[in-house]
């Protein structure tokens, strides 16, 4: 066999495995959770959650100091989301500090420090202003 026939069997070897590799891989899940039904996560399965408090589609968060220590700001520089969500339900708000943060359909993401196993939804209900997201029943009826 010539070398370019090789170079070129290699090459599509690399990019299937990479395909492969990355098949479903999503930054961005959908899980069900008994108790909750469908609820959103990221790519290690960390429940995301929405906060009462920020005023959804306006572009900030209203998450800082103690409280973005407790419930971290979600964001990921390129998105992948699992193929029941819109992509373009997902936007990016610049905080006050300068960093970015996705939000979904206007609503700021974040995680939960008390999550501290993949799956756990530790913030539902906190305060009564913390939430997981149910995207097929998302946005909040009341807010």
């Amino acid at each position: 066999m010539s070398t370019k026939l090789w170079v070129l069997i290699i090459s599509l070897a690399i990019v299937t495995v990479t395909a492969l590799a990355t098949k479903d891989v999503y930054n961005v899940n959908v899980t069900n959770n008994k108790n909750f039904g469908e609820c959103m996560t990221n790519e290690t399965f960390f429940t995301l959650y929405y906060f009462l408090n920020d005023a959804p589609g306006n572009g900030t968060s209203h998450c800082y100091g103690k409280c973005a220590e407790n419930w971290p700001p979600f964001y990921v520089e390129d998105l992948h989301v699992n193929p029941e969500l819109n992509p373009n339900d997902f936007t990016v708000i610049k905080r006050d500090d300068g960093s970015k943060q996705l939000a979904y359909k206007g609503w700021p993401l974040y995680l939960y420090s008390r999550d501290t196993e993949a799956y756990q939804t530790n913030g539902q209900g906190v305060n009564g202003v913390w939430f997981i997201i149910n995207p097929t029943e998302f946005p909040p009826k009341d807010s």
